[in-house]
């Protein structure tokens, strides 16, 4: 009997021992503490990912030999068609090259893509954050820009050894610099989070008056230069209505964000240039 009451109060004493660390340990010493867990979990994060891609692979092989032909053939055809492009942009980029060589000009390649795979994504934080499979040794690092084909994602918050947080561009923590296409002059967006799981949405201020989006002809909100993180043009999402704010003279509406977001399977981070010569 005196034993369990001995084990008790030592976990006790060491449970409370823990929470006066958390609470007066130096700040440095508390990121160490968390980083390493974060490093310890990352593998647990990405394992899901892999064993869906493992399934999926060899579910590929319970297919019939002649299905499995028909998609080789399409997929030769695909093929054909990207070696195509690619050897036609290869050519424009050595041309653009030979140009900015004869005239001086300085390369405007600022960016490179890391295409990374989602490897976890919590349904309490759908529309707040999530994990992809790349980390620092692929050369991302926190700030990082992350896109895919239907526009912007969102911004590396946390970047480990081979696994990176993203911070969506729907989170209410996200913020930026904005402007609508074919205008220049510069906005503010606001992440706003979902409603539901299918209507992620954000919010732009200080849209001049003179900007009259419609239902018909919606307004088409990208990043600016002032970004910085992001290159200019990249679609953010649609605006339909603005409505004067309380001083009227600027207005203010909601985003609609591409729905691709709720089910992003991979995204590209842009990793700048200028680090990789690092």
């Amino acid at each position: 009997m005196e034993w369990r009451k001995y084990t008790a109060l030592r976990t006790a004493a060491i449970f409370a021992g823990a929470v006066l660390l958390c609470l007066f340990a130096p700040s440095a010493i508390r990121s160490f503490v968390s980083s390493g867990f974060d490093e310890f979990r990352a593998p647990m994060d990405s394992i899901p990912s892999h064993l869906a891609d493992l399934q999926k692979y060899w579910s590929l092989h319970s297919n019939s030999k002649r299905d499995l032909i028909e998609a080789g053939r399409d997929l030769a055809r695909l093929n054909a068609a990207y070696e195509l492009k690619l050897l036609e942009n290869e050519s424009l980029r050595r041309r653009l090259e030979g140009l900015e060589r004869i005239m001086n000009i300085p390369s405007d390649q600022k960016f490179r893509y890391e295409v990374a795979r989602v490897a976890r994504r919590d349904v309490n934080a759908w529309w707040q954050r999530m994990v992809i499979r790349k980390g620092s040794v692929h050369g991302i690092r926190e700030g990082c820009a992350v896109v895919c084909a239907s526009g912007v994602v969102g911004r590396i918050a946390s970047a480990g050894t081979r696994t990176s947080v993203v911070e969506l561009v729907s989170s209410r923590r996200f913020r930026m610099a904005a402007r609508f296409a074919g205008d220049d002059r510069p906005v503010i967006y606001y992440g706003r989070g979902g409603v539901s799981m299918h209507a992620a949405e954000g919010e732009v201020f200080d849209v001049p008056a003179d900007m009259e989006p419609t239902l018909k002809k919606p307004a088409t909100l990208v990043t600016s230069s002032l970004a910085g993180t992001f290159p200019d043009g990249i679609e953010i999402g649609k605006v339909r209505s603005l409505s004067l704010g309380a001083d009227g003279i600027f207005k203010s509406g909601t985003v609609e964000l591409s729905p691709r977001l709720d089910s992003l399977a991979e995204v590209a981070v842009l990793v700048p240039v200028s680090e990789d010569s690092k």
